[in-house]
């Protein structure tokens, strides 16, 4: 956009962010964000289209499989041109082009005929630039380390991703949307947090820097106790694992009010210990699972009980301590991450 500006001084400048090929939704809410600060510091006016995800949906449906540059990403262009070319004719514009084009995962060949085709039949024209040659794609890098922009690792769409991700054998966590509504490590909605707090920090003229980190993150797939045939609610804390999918066994002794298994090491506690020990006052365990604390508060929950920042037997919260046989279900995935961090 800067490049724009400098190439086209006479002209206005209109933002429009269409894009609802983006998913989940809360990574187009973080890169509409990033796109309303860079376009408040270029002075550019900045028009958010509609999200309408059912209806690109539509659009590409039979064409899920298709490679990154394929003719997903051409039916994706054409969708979102028709609307812009609309849009650009609403405002009285004549003339439109697209950030896309700066993308090294796009093809220009692919995007200039979307536009061009638009051009002959909308009469808006679509400037094709090429701003990724003589070092362009560097200069982009170096502006956006020192801009600390918001820098996305898939294009954006789900099919991309999910490819993307087995390629990578990497774990595809953006989908995770717990039942719990707590912020996971590392996810998307934390990201969107950090970045709003950063916009808010900006408005307010105070210094700040954002990096990352290495640490363990976790992901619960699946978890269930059952005490004979019935299904109790249990609430597992945060890094809880085992070393199989599930396994049984009986309540063997109790220490400070923790209850041991007999297997795996894992630990049982009461609702009313979790509520002492959280300063919390859930009414019963079905309430903490809808409704859960932080991350942060768990996991220092969990260093109290077992003296360990490192342990990660399954500790889990139930209403009462069963006394026969208990089958646990517990499916969890750890693995190395890298998370940004906002430092004043």
């Amino acid at each position: 956009m800067e490049k724009l500006q400098q190439e086209f001084p006479d002209e206005k400048l209109v933002g429009f962010f269409y894009d609802p090929n983006i998913h989940p939704y809360s990574e187009y809410q973080l890169r509409l964000l990033d796109v309303k600060r860079s376009c408040k510091k270029l002075g550019i006016e900045l028009i958010e289209g509609e999200y309408d995800f059912e209806t690109w949906m539509d659009a590409v449906r039979g064409l899920e499989k298709e490679p990154e540059k394929g003719a997903r990403c051409e039916v994706c262009f054409d969708r979102r041109f028709e609307v812009s070319a609309h849009k650009a004719l609403e405002l009285g514009e004549k003339a439109m082009t697209t950030t896309l084009l700066v993308s090294p995962l796009k093809s220009q060949e692919q995007l200039k005929k979307s536009g061009d085709a638009f051009h002959a039949s909308h009469g808006v024209e679509f400037i094709a630039f090429d701003y990724r040659k003589n070092g362009g794609s560097n200069d982009q890098a170096k502006v956006s380390k020192e801009e600390q922009l918001y820098r996305q690792d898939y294009c954006g769409c789900i099919y991309g991703l999910t490819m993307q991700r087995d390629q990578q054998h990497r774990l595809m966590d953006e989908m995770f949307s717990p039942i719990s509504r707590q912020i996971l490590p590392a996810s998307i909605e934390e990201r969107l947090e950090l970045y709003t707090r950063r916009m808010e920090l900006e408005d307010s003229n105070i210094s700040y820097r954002i990096i990352k980190e290495r640490f363990l993150n976790y992901r619960l797939m699946r978890a269930s106790v059952k005490v004979g045939a019935t299904v109790i609610p249990s609430y597992p804390l945060f890094y809880s694992t085992i070393t199989r999918k599930s396994t049984e066994g009986k309540i063997d002794f109790e220490i400070n009010g923790q209850f041991f298994l007999n297997r795996e090491e894992v630990r049982f506690i009461t609702l009313d210990s979790f509520n002492a020990l959280s300063v919390s006052s859930y009414k019963n365990t079905q309430e903490l699972i809808f409704n859960a604390l932080s991350i942060e508060t768990e996991i220092a929950l969990r260093s109290h009980l077992t003296g360990s920042a490192f342990n990660t037997s399954a500790i889990i919260v139930v209403d009462e301590i069963p006394t026969s046989k208990i089958s646990l279900v517990l499916e969890t995935r750890t693995y190395d991450d890298t998370r940004e961090k906002l430092i004043l």
